[in-house]
């Protein structure tokens, strides 16, 4: 048992140590090539971000385990949403933009009801065991971020003017000069000196080569621990799996709140959620379908209400203050109680 919690832990720093240097490596390559500053934030950037939950997902699903696979994604949207926007919000109140409220969010949430209509496989019955996320369904999500990605796109290319006016990572603190596209990527000019063209293909390779050991070490400790434990795998894969993927997110809003970036903060927890559905759920079902066993209706239903009640909160005066974001913790702390 405390040896899985040590394969656990490492597999972790592994999978987000990997994403990591796998995005600067791909990063450089790509400026190396000349490819717009806006086309890599929104593609390479953000699917970096995303790295950790595709790579575990993935490798869950394809282990035969994909209660893990789909808990990780839901249990990271849910806890995004009221554990991060609510410490962040509670550190410092979130003011948030008329474009966020009017258009990401709602992006964000037509996403979960997305997910929530393809697990149902027809309205029958209350219950999802059994129901699959076929590739049909995963093709589905695919032109979902295929969409959502145009959009951004469309949206990055209306604000580039004043993003270029940001020359420096302090600029960024200015929410006023720093554009909201739903996944906070991309928003300054990048200052950097250029990396060799051997070190960024290095970056790639050591970078994925940790993601793939570090998820199947991950995912094998969780499964041993569900099995010690006794609990499911969806219980895994909702609290500890969701847990350590996210964690980065959670200090990357508290900082940025602290230093008064809350639009930044926002728009990292959007793009995630987003991007957890469409991307990694999409890609998952379309290499390898995946059966849902442990996955209830009440933790879909969290994921969709808790999205709805940030939104229903951005409506007052456009900011998430500190007895809101206090609401959404206890939130959570009430669903972990119901899981656990």
């Amino acid at each position: 048992m405390f040896l899985n919690i040590i394969y656990i832990i490492a597999g972790v720093v592994l999978v987000l140590w990997g994403a990591d240097r796998m995005t600067d490596g791909a990063s450089s390559l790509a400026r190396r090539m000349n490819v717009p500053e806006i086309l890599i934030g929104l593609t390479i950037v953000a699917a970096g971000t995303s790295a950790p939950e595709l790579f575990v997902s993935l490798v869950s699903a394809l282990k035969g385990t994909p209660d893990l696979a789909v808990g990780n994604v839901v249990g990271s949207n849910i806890l995004n949403t009221m554990l991060i926007v609510g410490c962040t919000a509670m550190v410092a109140p979130m003011a948030i933009s008329r474009s966020t409220v009017r258009k990401d969010i709602p992006f964000a949430v037509a996403a979960s009801l997305l997910l929530f209509v393809l697990c149902m496989d027809g309205f029958g019955t209350l219950s999802l065991k059994g129901n699959m996320i076929s590739r049909t369904d995963g093709l589905v999500l695919l032109a979902g971020l295929a969409a959502f990605m145009g959009y951004t796109v469309r949206l990055a290319r209306k604000e580039v003017p004043v993003a270029s006016h940001v020359t420096s990572c302090d600029a960024v603190g200015d929410v006023s000069a720093t554009p909201v596209t739903g996944n906070v990527v991309a928003d300054t000019v990048s200052t950097e000196t250029p990396v060799s063209l051997w070190k960024c293909i290095l970056l790639v390779i050591v970078g994925l080569a940790c993601l793939i050991f570090g998820s199947n070490l991950f995912v094998d400790a969780a499964s041993a621990v569900a099995a010690t434990l006794g609990v499911s795998e969806s219980v895994v894969g909702l609290t500890i799996v969701a847990g350590g993927t996210s964690l980065p997110e959670l200090a990357t809003s508290v900082v940025a709140a602290r230093k008064g970036q809350s639009a930044l903060a926002i728009g990292n927890v959007l793009g995630s959620n987003v991007f957890n559905i469409l991307a990694i759920l999409g890609v998952t079902a379309v290499l390898c379908p995946m059966q849902i066993s442990g996955i209830t209706i009440t933790d879909l239903l969290v994921m969709i209400i808790s999205i709805a009640v940030v939104w229903m909160f951005s409506f007052t005066r456009y900011t998430v203050e500190r007895w809101e974001g206090a609401v959404l913790v206890c939130g959570y702390a009430g669903y972990m109680w119901w899981l656990l």
